[in-house]
């Protein structure tokens, strides 16, 4: 968590959260000429070991949202049916640097209901 703390800061350094997943390396890399938008993978930049300790967490969640009927785990069990378990696990991650760095930048605690 300290390594967490230290990475993100107050979250200021960052415009928007998918600055902050970018700067992790969980967002994929964009490649776009007018309407044409093409998605690439995930790079390998930024920290590797806050990197690794989300997609592992997202995983985790992955393995256990399986006959659970809340909305983030019937979002995962369609995500997991569209795309696989992998880039659920990466999607999550993704989502959940972006929580935190809305955490950080508003100085606020988790609330479940807002997600």
């Amino acid at each position: 968590m300290a390594r967490l703390a230290s990475d993100i800061g107050t979250g200021k350094s960052y415009q928007s959260s998918r600055d902050y997943a970018a700067s992790l390396g969980i967002v994929p890399r964009q490649h776009s000429s007018g309407d044409n938008q093409v998605y690439l993978g995930i790079s390998k930049r930024g920290n590797r070991y806050i990197r690794t300790m989300l997609i592992h967490g997202a995983r985790s969640v992955l393995k256990h949202c399986s006959g659970k009927k809340d909305k983030l785990s019937l979002w995962l069990q369609a995500l997991i049916e569209r795309r696989g378990f992998n880039k659920a696990a990466v999607a999550l991650a993704n989502e959940n640097a972006r929580i935190l760095w809305a955490m950080a930048s508003q100085d606020k605690e988790y609330d479940a209901a807002l997600t």
